[in-house]
């Protein structure tokens, strides 16, 4: 069962996809749509490995703290556990919401999900 911050996330994703003409959103909320078991977590070390400096990456899951970081970048995802957002604002970058990437980008460009 979905908590309401999910669900209202989920439908927020899809209004904003409708609104904005971005699949990308409404891709990301069928994916964290899925029944938990099947969201993703993923390690710090695989969001390094396809990434690149200063780029927007997209977690549709949580984010572990596994792995080395030494790129800036801006990372958002459902959730995060203390030790990736530590390691993630050492290496001089910023975590964000999903709800605050799609503000700050309505349109979903340049962004890079890994999940």
């Amino acid at each position: 069962m979905k908590s309401t911050e999910t669900e209202s996330l989920i439908s927020f994703l899809r209004k904003k996809a409708k609104e904005n003409r971005a699949p990308i959103w409404r891709d990301i909320a069928e994916r964290i749509s899925k029944p938990r078991r099947n969201i993703p977590a993923v390690n710090l070390s695989r969001v390094r490995r396809h990434s690149a400096d200063g780029e927007t990456i997209l977690v549709p899951g949580k984010l572990l703290g596994a792995g080395v970081l030494e790129r800036k970048l801006r990372v958002a995802a459902l959730r995060f556990t203390e030790g990736a957002r530590r390691k993630i604002e050492r290496a001089g970058g910023e975590c964000l919401s999903i709800s605050e990437l799609v503000e700050e980008n309505p349109k979903g460009s340049g962004i890079k999900v890994v999940g």
